[in-house]
């Protein structure tokens, strides 16, 4: 088993910020799946789809119990999205209005 250093030779501020940058530097939907799928377990891809599902929900304001019934997500799960989304860095916020804003905008090329 590889055992981690103490004194990594990447920071993990600066390893944080290389995994940003790698995932701006994606192009499409494609090309983002194929990065997550390679990046992570389908356990840990699991728990981010089960997390982002909830997101919509919650700011539309459907109870927690009405969520778990339409997702099968579990409660503590919706709980944590709902604290972070209320108390966090607003990166959900911003994800979902920049969504919002691409299916309307997707929508009006469309019509």
């Amino acid at each position: 088993m590889k055992r981690r250093s103490l004194d990594p030779e990447t920071p993990a501020e600066s390893a944080e910020l290389s995994l940003c940058e790698a995932l701006l530097s994606l192009k499409n939907a494609e090309e983002m799946s194929a990065f997550l799928h390679d990046l992570c377990t389908p356990a840990e891809l699991e728990v981010l789809v089960d997390r982002w599902r909830v997101v919509p929900y919650l700011l539309d304001g459907v109870s927690y119990r009405e969520i778990h019934e339409r997702t099968a997500v579990s409660i503590t799960t919706i709980g944590r999205v709902a604290r972070f989304l209320n108390q966090g860095s607003g990166g959900y916020l911003a994800a979902s209005a920049r969504a919002a804003r691409r299916r309307a905008a997707s929508k009006k090329v469309k019509a």
